[in-house]
This record gives C-alpha cells, structure tokens and sequence, in this order.
C-alpha cells in the first residue's frame, strides 16, 4: 500500500512540473518571438517584390547606378544605418567597396510596413556573403 501511495505520489508530481516546466517554456518563447530579429524568409519576398530590380536577385546591384548589398559594410554594419536608408531613401553619390554610385534610392517609408522594413532588412543582413544579425520591429520604429 505505501508503494502504491508513494508512486501515486510521483507520478502527480511530476506532471505538475512537466506542466509548469512546458508552461514556462511557452512564456519564455513568447518573449522571445517579441524580441527576435524579423523573418528573414518574408523579407525574400519583400526583397524580390521591391528591391530586385535594382539590386539584383544577386545582391551585386548595377555599376555606377545601384550598389551592392551583397558584402556592403553599410548594410552589415550599425543597423541604424540601414535602416535609416530604406526608409528614408537616399540620394547623392555614394561609394562601396572602392566604387561609386549615382543612383536614387526611394524612400520606403509608408510604401510599405515596418515588418516589411525589418524582414527586408533581416534579409539582405544574412543573405550572399553578409552574415549580419537581423533587425527587430522594435528597432525599425525606434528609427525616426
């Protein structure tokens, strides 16, 4: 009998700490999906839809009009940066990787969300040779 009542025992306290334990680990992934990076695969589309054309499916852009994103210090670097780029635009001459460029980059700002902005941006952050972490919604809106 004291078998009995002693596995009883264990086996309900067990699941009381299976359900607290996989309760937490919801939380704790919930909070995380709050903080983590954008989807850098719904950028892909975001990327062919809006960016492609002028830089290319590969990243490599067009000579003297549209530069690289492809091993771009700018787009690996300080976030910020490019964020404030897509969507604010960007006009002038810039140079990347020892060349230089004339083209427009348009504003994105209202053309398209800033989950579209920050999945984009996680895109081209870890796409060809940019092994660059991705940006969080929280970080596109901190971006004035």
């Amino acid at each position: 009998m004291r078998i009995a009542v002693a596995l009883a025992l264990c086996v309900a306290l067990a699941a009381c700490t299976k359900s607290s334990n996989a309760a937490s680990a919801g939380a704790s992934a919930s909070a995380a999906a709050m903080k983590n990076p954008a989807s850098a695969s719904d950028g892909a589309t975001v990327y062919l839809t809006d960016c492609s054309s002028c830089h290319q499916t590969s990243g490599q852009g067009v000579s003297g009009a549209f530069p690289p994103l492809a091993g771009n210090a700018v787009v690996t670097g300080n976030p910020v940066a490019v964020i404030a780029i897509v969507k604010d635009g960007l006009e002038g001459r810039v140079t990347v990787n020892n060349a230089a460029y004339s083209g427009i980059m348009p504003s994105w700002k209202g053309q398209i969300s800033d989950d579209q902005i920050a999945a984009v941006i996680s895109y081209i952050r870890s796409s060809w040779t940019n092994h660059a972490g991705g940006v969080s919604l929280a970080q596109v809106q901190s971006v004035k």
